[in-house]
């Protein structure tokens, strides 16, 4: 034989050699849990809305938690004094009048008179533009700036307006104001609540999928456990498959969430100018939920991310220790 054809027979076997080799890896292991199929799909749908509207209510709940702080801020900087219009009153001098007495009180910063103009914007969403508040009997104000760390007397700024100005009363606010502030707080207090259902709802929610998809491949899971695989194998398997599933899931709705709240603030930036959305903005703010909003809003989806994970993980642990008690001497 010569050097020729020896050669050419060594490339032919490593050509087969190579032809052998070749379908071994290219084959690759099947996953113990399908990594798409219906079901996955309409998981990712399933925490895509739950996270999308748990991040909506923890959004909602950051918003008027900011709202009652400015609020209960408000209640220790301003006083407001009422001056009603009477008969023969001169409404200008009594408003400089009932403006003098209460600056000259210990513990207010300044007194500032709400002039004709601003008043009509005021009243605006209620009696329409070009209102003339000379014809109508509205009441006149003044804002009181008091000094959050030494407020005055009220009770003794009230007995020193009202005999100069009987038709003048002073309002600290605290009343509606208290009221306000206690509203908001059930607000949050019931947002936590239904957040707290949400991430229920949604961790249900991973355990019917978490055994529907070992009930598909049950008796794989059964023969990997028998031949001696463990749990924790076959946990971390589905342990990942779910992380990614949630994770998919809510950053979607997380992003869709972001989406609203910028698209809200966009809109109410735009339309600041107007009566309604003053009256708005003095509720509610200015419908931006801030830095911590959205840092809110991520771990939000990190959080659900990870409870899918876990969830899964606990039922696939609980699944297998239950088939040692059905089958203990497999």
């Amino acid at each position: 034989m010569t050097d020729l054809s020896v050669e050419h027979l060594h490339e032919h076997e490593q050509e087969a050699d190579t032809a052998e080799a070749r379908p071994r890896a290219q084959r690759k292991m099947a996953p113990i849990v399908p990594a798409q199929n219906i079901a996955g799909r309409a998981l990712v749908l399933v925490i895509a809305i739950m996270t999308f509207l748990s991040c909506l209510t923890f959004g909602a709940v950051t918003l008027v938690r900011d709202t009652a702080s400015v609020w209960e801020n408000q209640i220790s900087r301003e006083a407001t004094i009422q001056v009603k219009p009477a008969d023969g009153l001169d409404m200008e001098a009594a408003l400089t009048q009932a403006s003098q007495i209460a600056g000259e009180f210990p513990g207010v910063k300044s007194t500032r008179i709400i002039d004709r103009e601003a008043t009509a914007r005021l009243l605006e969403p209620w009696l329409g533009s070009g209102l003339n508040i000379d014809d109508l009997p509205v009441p006149r104000l003044i804002i009181v700036t008091i000094d959050e760390n030494s407020p005055p007397d009220f009770a003794a700024m009230r007995a020193a307006i009202t005999p100069k100005l009987p038709s003048a009363s002073l309002d600290d606010h605290r009343t509606w104001v208290d009221r306000l502030v206690a509203m908001a707080r059930t607000t949050v207090t019931i947002g936590i609540a239904v957040l707290a259902l949400m991430l229920a709802a949604t961790v249900l929610t991973v355990v019917f999928a978490t055994r529907g998809a070992m009930a598909g491949n049950g008796h794989i899971i059964e023969v990997l456990h028998f031949v001696g695989a463990e749990a924790a194998f076959i946990a971390r398997e589905f342990r990942r498959h779910f992380l990614v599933t949630g994770m998919k899931g809510a950053a979607a709705g997380g992003a869709a969430a972001v989406l609203v709240f910028i698209v809200f603030s966009w809109w109410s930036s735009r339309n600041m100018a107007t009566p309604q959305a003053d009256q708005a903005t003095a509720l509610f703010g200015n419908f931006a939920i801030g830095s911590a909003g959205y840092f809110g809003v991520v771990l939000m989806v990190l959080v659900i991310g990870a409870l899918t994970a876990a969830t899964s993980h606990a039922t696939v642990v609980t699944y297998l220790s239950d088939i040692d008690v059905r089958q203990p001497d497999a």
